[in-house]
């Protein structure tokens, strides 16, 4: 038996949405990326929506979007996938890594204000394992800074804060559709913004810069005309992948319940053992529950580990800081260090939680947990 900590939940429905597309005369660039875009805007009450083909791209075309460039430099958190300062780093931007709050392990607002100079551009607060982070206060840093926000929803689709959808907050939100993410298109990402002008441009930099949209154009010499009026990519997501994810839409709501489920069970079970430290939520907030995270003493992390996975439960370790990789260290981040952000990271377990885990799976996951830590 092994039990990974996440995986896609696909069913005949989706497979057949695949199939349809496979039968029909577009594989790519047709009509399903359309609905795809619309049907994932109107979930989170955002007004445009461009899917690319990973949620790496969709972070690197909101920062070209926003201007990110040469000596800009934008606040971003160290827990995380290395894509959501990586996304700096292709623009000519520097990353500056914040702090976490002990508790929700998000980016802490105050740590940003601390790092704020004349050349800070943006912030990209990253919505870890689902969990919201505290947009008010960050919403309120940028007004004041005048800074554009870039929100890291990879996490978090189908989650909210203080009644908002994550995705209708701020100048842009990324997701990503990688499979162990809330729902799958196999690889892919989305931009969703309120604002016209970034949307024309997220669109422009999705497609090696090219347009055949007549407004934009320098001039038009019939149908068949179109202009590069950028450097852009070849992001392009097909429509493949956005049949499955138009499919997948159905049973996102379905998904979270179950993902809340699970992480609920967690917290009974767990409440009360000594040596753990359970996952902290804001109020008025809906976690996304991409990921649950225990933290146990660092001296006992890597014998807990090593037995869980040798139990065939699949834990992981969300996520090495990012300053602390060999390219960062190289990079001129090697003096870097961030008091929580290194705690957190030298106690954390990722254990299992997607909408496929059973009951008696996750009994197993419970029980061997407190055979090892009570």
């Amino acid at each position: 038996m092994y039990i990974p900590y996440g995986r896609q939940a696909v069913d005949e429905d989706d497979i057949q949405a695949v199939v349809d597309v496979l039968r029909s005369d577009y594989l790519t660039t047709g009509p399903k990326v359309n609905e795809f875009e619309k049907r994932v805007a109107d979930y989170v009450g955002a007004k445009y929506a461009v899917a690319v083909n990973s949620g790496t791209a969709a972070l690197h075309i909101a920062c070209l979007a926003a201007g990110i460039g040469q000596g800009d430099e934008v606040i971003t958190t160290p827990i995380t996938f290395a894509a959501s300062s990586n996304c700096v780093l292709y623009c000519g931007g520097t990353p500056v890594f914040a702090d976490i709050d002990e508790n929700t392990y998000n980016i802490d607002p105050e740590s940003i204000e601390e790092r704020i100079t004349d050349r800070t551009k943006a912030i990209i607060p990253v919505h870890y394992t689902g969990q919201p982070c505290d947009m008010d206060r960050i919403e309120q840093i940028a007004k004041e800074h005048k800074l554009l926000v870039i929100e890291d929803g990879a996490h978090a689709l189908g989650a909210s804060y203080k009644g908002r959808m994550i995705g209708s907050m701020s100048d842009m939100t990324c997701f990503s559709f990688h499979p162990v993410k809330p729902i799958t298109t196999g690889e892919g990402g989305m931009v969703v913004t309120n604002d016209e002008a970034l949307y024309k441009r997220l669109l422009l930099f999705r497609s090696h810069g090219i347009t055949r949209d007549v407004e934009q154009m320098t001039e038009n010499q019939g149908d068949w005309y179109y202009q590069q009026l950028d450097l852009g990519y070849n992001y392009r997501i097909t429509d493949i992948s956005c049949a499955l994810g138009l499919s997948q839409m159905d049973k996102l709501d379905r998904f979270i319940a179950r993902r809340c489920e699970i992480a609920e069970n967690y917290n009974k079970a767990f409440g009360g053992v000594a040596g753990l430290k359970l996952p902290f939520q804001l109020d008025d907030t809906r976690s996304g529950w991409h990921l649950y995270m225990i933290w146990v003493e660092p001296s006992r992390r890597r014998e807990i580990f090593d037995r869980l996975r040798q139990y065939g439960i699949g834990v992981n370790v969300h996520y090495i800081p990012v300053y602390k990789h060999p390219y960062y260290q190289r990079n001129g981040y090697d003096s870097c260090y961030l008091k929580h952000s290194e705690e957190f990271y030298a106690g954390a377990i990722s254990l299992p939680i997607h909408p496929s885990l059973t009951d008696d799976e996750q009994r197993y996951v419970i029980e061997k947990v407190i055979e090892l830590v009570g």
